[in-house]
């Protein structure tokens, strides 16, 4: 058996094929397959390789754009552009043919993963267009170092770059100016600004400003205790509760049924299909994370027939298969919303959720590889799947949020 050549620290000239889930780029040599990161489709680049383990495949970083692709354009973030730091990886990309690039993942994972046989069109958030996908992020966390430098990491590093912009924060962020102040002694900083001109931020936990964050979205209000979970995007609680409450309008919701709303968080789902089925809604949200549950009792109060329960969804999930089998339960006509963290639902939340064998379930993903193995046992599993939608909710960099539609055939 040959031993493969480990190229660690080589410089390889290299023809980028596609792009792959994680925001980086395909290439081939020597029957090895390269990841290189900062490049495109089409491009011919010198990379440095930077990690080899000796396998099929080794990482690299490109050095010099030898042959540049219609769709490169000056990074929008100087700061960032060629990793210096991390968080804006496809910001050398045209923002249209971001989309594009973002298509061809969830295609592509759909396809092997899954089995399915489709494109998703990635959508815009209105106003990302005309802005360049600039000033949507409503969460930043920074780091610091021992001299009290303040910005983000650099790429794969623990090393804090100092910055004099966030040009992907909305402008109440920008202009709080905390990223443009020495922070001796302190070792992260976190801000969170809200729709509705709150403004909070946490000093190694400490937190500071408004004590609470108050958000609008879907017609109802929610109050968000400091370090709680909210959509990053600006306008991406409106977009992803707007396109949940279609997929259930169109697959048919009853209202007194066993809803559930898993991965709850502070109620978002929850609270605006009951504000747009009616306040009488049975559902039942579930979340393993206190503060959060607190806040979805909080933010849910007014619906009688809502209740917030803290706990892991696998856990709920048991003691409510149990409950069927024990007493025999006829099959629910319930509405199920997933809504897990980036690593997914997982084989046995899927498997428990199908033994439920709810009438219509609706999974918000923000990982396409993790949303294309779940999907594969739901459909297996006597579901079809009726649409799935994308939206580009993190402009400049290669996250896609998604959200599909699976009926009971």
């Amino acid at each position: 058996m040959n031993k493969v050549a480990n190229w660690l620290g080589k410089e390889l000239t290299l023809n980028i094929e596609k792009v792959a889930h994680g925001g980086i780029f395909v290439a081939r040599h020597e029957g090895r397959v390269i990841f290189v990161s900062h490049t495109l489709p089409g491009e011919k680049v010198r990379a440095r390789v930077f990690e080899d383990k000796g396998g099929s495949f080794a990482r690299a970083e490109t050095v010099e754009v030898l042959e540049a692709s219609p769709h490169r354009v000056k990074h929008v973030w100087k700061a960032a552009a060629d990793g210096a730091v991390g968080g804006a990886e496809f910001g050398h990309i045209d923002l249209s043919y971001q989309l594009e690039l973002k298509a061809d993942v969830l295609e592509e994972a759909l396809s092997r993963m899954a089995g399915i046989t489709m494109r998703p069109v990635v959508e815009q958030a209105p106003g990302d267009d005309l802005a360049n996908g600039l000033g949507y992020r409503t969460r930043v966390q920074l780091h610091v170092d021992e001299l009290g430098n303040v910005g983000p990491y650099r790429e794969r590093t623990h090393q804090v770059v100092e910055v004099r912009d966030l040009p992907l924060a909305v402008e109440d962020i920008r202009e709080l100016g905390l990223h443009l102040k020495n922070w001796s002694g302190v070792r992260k900083i976190e801000i969170a600004s809200s729709n509705t001109g709150n403004i909070q931020y946490s000093v190694d936990k400490k937190v500071k400003g408004d004590e609470r964050l108050v958000e609008r979205a879907g017609g109802r209000t929610f109050r968000i205790t400091g370090g709680g979970f909210w959509q990053i995007h600006r306008k991406a609680a409106d977009i992803l509760t707007t396109a949940v409450n279609e997929a259930i309008a169109k697959a048919g919701f009853d209202k007194t049924a066993d809803n559930l709303d898993l991965y709850g968080g502070v109620g978002l789902f929850a609270g605006t299909i009951a504000a747009k089925f009616g306040v009488d809604s049975v559902i039942t949200t579930v979340e393993a994370f206190k503060t959060a549950t607190e806040d979805a009792k909080l933010n849910l109060a007014d619906l009688p027939n809502v209740r917030a329960i803290l706990a892991p969804t696998e856990r709920f999930l048991d003691e409510r298969v149990s409950s069927h089998v024990k007493n025999g339960s006829p099959e629910t006509t319930a509405t199920v919303i997933l809504d897990p963290p980036r690593a997914g639902a997982g084989a046995k939340v899927v498997g428990q959720v199908l033994a439920l064998k709810p009438k219509h379930i609706v999974y918000v993903a923000c990982d396409p590889i993790a949303l294309a193995r779940d999907l594969k046992p739901l459909t297996e599993g006597g579901y079809e799947l009726a649409s799935l939608r994308a939206f580009d909710l993190f402009p400049h960099t290669h996250h896609v949020e998604a959200v599909a539609s699976l009926i009971r055939k």
